[in-house]
């Protein structure tokens, strides 16, 4: 093994196994968490791919889910944890996220995110979203406006 970040983490289809790791990173990562059965509802979704980043031990590390109807998708959400932050993990998920959507011939993909939440923002603008609306009131802790964010055409 390689001390470069690149090499520490694998991508991988979620498992039902990982649930609670998954819950575990969102409660860490976000006021309001998903919680463990709404993953795993998820999990079950017919439109939804979860993709996570797993450590040499096979745990995951971080997630992305995305939901896709018809020719439209979502990234419903997306999280690294703490311990593992600054590798580019959300930055890989989001490009295969992007990719995967290309290869369903997806049109647009649209997220919300905190205006507050620079680091997303920086990641979802440098991947060609684009702001489209806003929400106001939509985060309850604390409350804050969540930006609408799109995304056409490829990665």
């Amino acid at each position: 093994m390689t001390d470069d970040p690149e090499h520490l983490y694998v991508r991988r289809e979620a498992r039902s196994t990982d649930v609670s790791a998954l819950a575990a990173i969102e409660v860490d990562a976000f006021s309001d968490p998903w919680t463990a059965s709404a993953f795993a509802e998820v999990l079950r979704m017919s439109g939804a791919r979860t993709t996570v980043m797993v450590d040499f031990n096979d745990a995951p590390v971080a997630y992305c889910v995305l939901i896709t109807a018809a020719d439209q998708g979502e990234i419903a959400n997306l999280a690294v944890a703490k311990h593992a932050q600054r590798h580019g993990l959300a930055r890989k998920l989001l490009a295969d996220a992007l990719a995967f959507a290309n290869t369903r011939l997806i049109v647009s993909v649209f997220l919300e995110v905190r205006e507050s939440n620079a680091p997303a923002l920086a990641l979802y603008r440098s991947k060609d979203f684009r702001e489209i609306g806003r929400r106001k009131g939509y985060y309850q802790r604390p409350p804050e406006d969540a930006l609408v964010l799109q995304w056409t055409g490829t990665t």
